[in-house]
């Protein structure tokens, strides 16, 4: 079964002369234990996309399957908890809370998930550390560079051990050396049989980790090439 298998999928935004369709029937699948980058121009469609593989965003036509349940035959309730459970995310822009420590902003997915608080601090300090930021648990986002709170994200995201990992831009605030090594935690923690790791990228310097690239144009997939 592919973690991803999305057929047909149209969405639009707006009405009348406003109207946007930001997808025009896209299809594609997304296996379990690949890396999957999502590339094109800005405004070509990639973060709908992901926002509709994630049961964020509803699709106006076509189909989405994660692991191969429709999200949209799920109440709202429903959803939100498959989603809780099953997908991590990295946001371009971060959005830690900064009231937060880092480990109290790496906890949350395991706490909405029902962990216990000892337990969920537990587990997003060992998280810290793999992301290599082992000594910072207790800093604000406020304390750390953009590079570090773009780590705490990467931590956030993968602490509930998802089966798909949506990164927008997650290298966008790092430097070269830095981001190779946060591709090199990414591929080995989020990428294995039965994950699926998808990331919309500009930075061709990572290009080399996926297992195929996936072009966007205009709401449409134009191609897709492996790497291997």
């Amino acid at each position: 079964m592919p973690a991803v298998r999305c057929d047909g999928i149209v969405k639009t935004f707006g009405t009348g002369e406003g109207r946007v369709q930001a997808l025009r029937g896209v299809a594609l699948e997304v296996s379990a234990g690949e890396l999957l980058m999502l590339v094109g121009p800005s405004g070509c469609g990639k973060t709908t996309l992901i926002s509709v593989i994630a049961g964020i965003l509803d699709q106006d036509a076509g189909q989405c399957l994660l692991f191969g349940q429709d999200l949209r035959q799920l109440s709202k309730k429903e959803r939100t908890v498959h989603r809780g459970k099953n997908v991590g995310f990295v946001f371009q822009a971060f959005n830690l809370i900064p009231a937060l420590t880092a480990a109290e902003n790496a906890a949350i997915p395991l706490l909405i998930n029902g962990a216990g608080t000892q337990e969920a601090r537990e587990l997003a300090c060992r998280q810290l550390r793999a992301v290599g930021l082992g000594g910072r648990e207790n800093a604000l986002p406020s304390e750390l560079s953009g590079g570090q709170q773009q780590r705490v994200a990467i931590a956030r995201a993968l602490v509930h051990n998802p089966r798909l990992v949506v990164c927008d831009e997650p290298t966008s605030a790092l430097d070269h050396q830095t981001g190779r090594q946060m591709l090199d935690v990414l591929k080995e923690l989020a990428v294995t049989g039965d994950r699926a790791l998808i990331i919309v990228t500009h930075d061709a310097r990572i290009f080399e980790y996926a297992d195929r690239i996936a072009h966007m144009d205009d709401g449409r997939i134009e191609r897709i090439a492996d790497t291997n």
